[in-house]
Formats: C-alpha cells, structure tokens, sequence
C-alpha cells in the first residue's frame, strides 16, 4: 500500500467513525473559539472546557473581557497551566480587537498570528473552524498520527502540516483535522499505541512488527 492509498483508506475510516466531528473546544463565537483555543496550549481540552464558561459569561467578546481587566481574567483561569501570561495575553489581544477592529476579529493568517499568544496553530483553527478556510492545523494528536501512518518525516510540526496539504484534498483539511484529533484521544493515544496496536495502524501496516518511535513536535 502505497502513501495515497494509505491516504484514502484513512479518510474512509476516520469518516465512518466521526462523520461529523464537533470542535472539542466549548465556544460561543469566533472570539470565544479564540480565546478557547489560545488557552488549550499546555491544557487538555477537558480543564479549558470546565473553566470557559464561567470566562465568557463574564465577557464573550473582545470589548469585555478586555473591561474585565488582566486580573480578573487571570481569576477565571488560574487552574490552567500558564495562566499568568495567557491572562496578558487575552486582555492584550481584546485591546487590540476592541479598538483596532470595532471588536470584531478579523479574518487572514498574518493578522490573527500578530496578536498576543496567537501562532499559527490558533490561527489555522480560527481560520478553518470559524471561517471555514482550508488550514490543517497540527496538534500533537495530529503530530504523532501522520508518523505512525507513514504521511510525514516528523522532523517538525511545520513540515507535517506542509505534507499532509500535499497528501490529502484540500476540501478535506478541515474535517480530517478534528476527525484525526478524536481518533488519537480515543485509539491512538500517546501510551495506548506504537504504531502497532491500534485498528487503524494495523490496518494500514499489517506487517509492521517494530513500534514507531515518534518525533516530538
């Protein structure tokens, strides 16, 4: 089985498992889904979903919670690891959303990637999930899979990405990033898999016997 067909045998499976995949982060809007997702780097979706609603009830646009103040976003996220300068850096992009851009998030890669906190993972999820442009952002989940499935080198998270636009159609990117995420959580998890224990991995390599030591991002 070559790349392509691996590709396509992928795409079969992952759509008779999630044919519609939610976005695992609670949001309201394209500022809250943001903010959730500017708060999920160095935390499980699970603790940034427990603690969110409370955030946006008490400001679910750039406009409060920039009012809200630093402190007082600090207060509603202090049990998420970097809490501190995730709280900075919160408050500092509603500035620049509330006054810059009549509290409204503009739309484009190179802007959304100059806010505080905001890389390119954030903006490619902002970008696929709230304005539906093609992106395929890389998470670990995404990291680790695309090795074991033989799509990447793995040499970093950015040739990842860079190889998974090449292997797959671009209609696809945006669903095959949530459907690949929820597989990985659920069946191809960093300690449930080496490559040669899930159904998917055996499936795609049936002979593999040695497990593959993945690249970390």
């Amino acid at each position: 089985m070559n790349q392509l067909q691996r590709a396509k045998l992928i795409m079969t499976r992952l759509d008779e498992k999630y044919p519609n995949p939610p976005i695992p982060l609670y949001h309201t809007n394209t500022y809250t889904l943001l903010v959730a997702v500017l708060l999920s780097a160095q935390s499980t979706d699970k603790k940034v979903n427990e603690i969110t609603p409370e955030l946006f009830k008490r400001g679910d646009n750039a406009k409060d919670l920039y009012n809200l103040g630093q402190k007082g976003i600090y207060e509603c996220i202090k049990q998420l690891g970097l809490a501190k300068t995730k709280s900075k850096n919160i408050y500092n992009l509603s500035k620049s959303i509330a006054r810059e851009f009549n509290n409204i998030v503009p739309k484009g890669f190179e802007i959304l990637e100059s806010f505080p906190g905001v890389g390119h993972k954030t903006a490619s999820v902002v970008m696929a999930q709230a304005f539906g442009e093609p992106s395929f952002p890389v998470d670990t989940h995404i990291h680790r899979l695309a090795q074991r499935w033989g799509l990447t080198s793995g040499k970093s998270v950015k040739q990842t990405e860079v190889d998974l636009k090449r292997i797959f159609p671009k209609d696809q990117w945006n669903k095959l990033h949530l459907q690949i995420i929820f597989y990985g959580r659920e069946y191809c998890s960093a300690r449930g898999c080496n490559g040669t224990k899930c159904e998917l991995c055996k499936e795609l390599f049936p002979s593999r016997k040695k497990g593959i030591l993945c690249k970390k991002a």
